[in-house]
């Protein structure tokens, strides 16, 4: 065969195949098709070593599906820190042992990947359930208050009957249902990341959006966030409606 047709084959390969196939061509004298095994050889460990994590992401819920518990909401926010836009919670049920490979802390991804999951995400999951608290209740209660707000929101806006919530480092007490809070759990727990991801996408549209709204602060880049252009847009046109007046009470412009 030459090597285009090797290289197709191993394309078009289902990974559960692909060791065989590699064995099949070892003997291969070749030099690029030896480059290509290598370079299958690394993909595979790579997509191995991806299973593992995600196993290990999904202890938390493991335990409790071996406890009888089948609807785990994973809570995660986005938007604690920008000085301008809400805070956005979201709550993600996956169907039981249901694994999305590469989940993880949403800032760690790239955008393309990002948007990526989030679709696959939307795909699979039993419930996926959002809550936005706006810059001025924000500047009313703290933003520590109204994190919890919008996660309070996410949980009574789910159309499933959550049994057991998974949050990223906070306790909801206003929310009568089992929780753990998980310091780093968006890293730790394939639940928490699933919701980060959503949470994160959904903000970032709504940033993009305001964008137009709010023309000079570029928040379709920074999202809100305290970058130079951002404060340069302050300086020139002082705060529109979306900004956050308790992170800027000690602005000076």
């Amino acid at each position: 065969m030459t090597f285009k047709e090797i290289n197709e084959q191993f394309k078009k390969c289902p990974k559960k195949e692909i060791t065989k196939l590699m064995e099949s061509y070892k003997d291969d004298s070749r030099k690029n098709v030896q480059n290509l095994i290598k370079t299958y050889e690394n993909k595979l460990k790579k997509y191995n070593e991806e299973l593992i994590r995600i196993h290990n992401m999904m202890s938390f819920e493991r335990e409790l599906y071996e406890k009888g518990i089948e609807f785990i909401g994973g809570i995660d926010e986005v938007g604690r820190g920008p000085l301008a836009g809400p805070v956005v919670s979201a709550v993600v049920v996956m169907p039981k042992n249901v694994k999305i490979l590469y989940v993880n802390d949403s800032k760690k991804l790239s955008i393309s990947k990002r948007n990526e999951l989030y679709e696959e995400i939307k795909e699979k999951a039993l419930c996926i359930s959002v809550g936005i608290v706006d810059s001025k209740k924000i500047d009313e209660i703290n933003i520590l208050n109204a994190t919890k707000k919008s996660m309070e929101e996410a949980v009574r806006n789910a159309d499933i009957k959550i049994e057991y919530l998974l949050i990223d480092a906070l306790k909801l007490e206003n929310i009568n249902i089992k929780q753990m809070a998980i310091i780093k759990g968006d890293e730790r727990s394939h639940s928490i990341a699933c919701a980060s991801i959503i949470a994160k996408v959904t903000r970032d549209k709504m940033m993009v959006d305001y964008d137009k709204q709010y023309e000079g602060y570029k928040f379709a880049s920074n999202k809100g966030y305290g970058t130079q252009e951002h404060l340069d847009g302050i300086k020139e046109k002082g705060m529109c409606e979306i900004h956050r007046r308790s992170f800027l009470k000690n602005f000076r412009g």
